[in-house]
């Protein structure tokens, strides 16, 4: 089964398949969460399986859209069906743009909704190991010096989210 994500060709948004969209590096739309607790953010390291960046740390949950999703509702499920979280109220944050290179010739190109969550007492998750290896609670400038120790450890998009846009994801938040 093909999945579709709203994507730009000739300047026009329309339904393309998502591994065509990376091939072809076409602008598309994506959706990043990040869950909060405290001045921690929980990470999650890519499952071996996926086909772009396996093994690599990311934010809690980046995904795209289906074709005819609202991105609010892509976070929602999405925290679910990679992390069983149901537990937190995604809260738009900002929408922005990158370009770069996943490796094996794929390139991503979104205009992304960014969301944040905060973790309660009631926090629980559990990993989907199809999508998710690993999911840790790390203090933001932790997160910050492992990016700088081993960049390559990161995918691009979450080293792009630190270095470019934090401010503006996280405010006052992180302290």
């Amino acid at each position: 089964m093909s999945i579709m994500i709203p994507a730009w060709v000739d300047g026009t948004l329309v339904p393309v398949e998502k591994l065509e969209a990376h091939v072809k590096g076409l602008r598309h739309k994506a959706v990043s969460v990040f869950v909060l607790r405290g001045s921690e953010m929980l990470l999650q390291r890519r499952a071996l399986g996926k086909y772009h960046t396996p093994g690599l740390w990311a934010n809690t949950c980046c995904t795209h859209p289906d074709w005819d999703e609202a991105p609010l509702a892509c976070a929602q499920r999405r925290l679910d069906e990679e992390l069983g979280i149901t537990c937190v109220t995604p809260e738009f944050r900002q929408n922005l743009e990158y370009r770069a290179d996943v490796g094996g010739d794929l390139i991503e190109h979104e205009v992304v909704d960014v969301f944040v969550a905060h973790a309660g007492d009631d926090f629980t998750m559990t990993l989907n190991p199809d999508e998710v290896m690993e999911a840790e609670w790390v203090d933001h400038h932790e997160v910050r010096r492992r990016i700088d120790a081993n960049p390559d450890a990161f995918t691009p998009w979450m080293r792009i989210y630190m270095d470019q846009h934090a401010d503006a994801i996280f405010g006052n938040e992180l302290v």
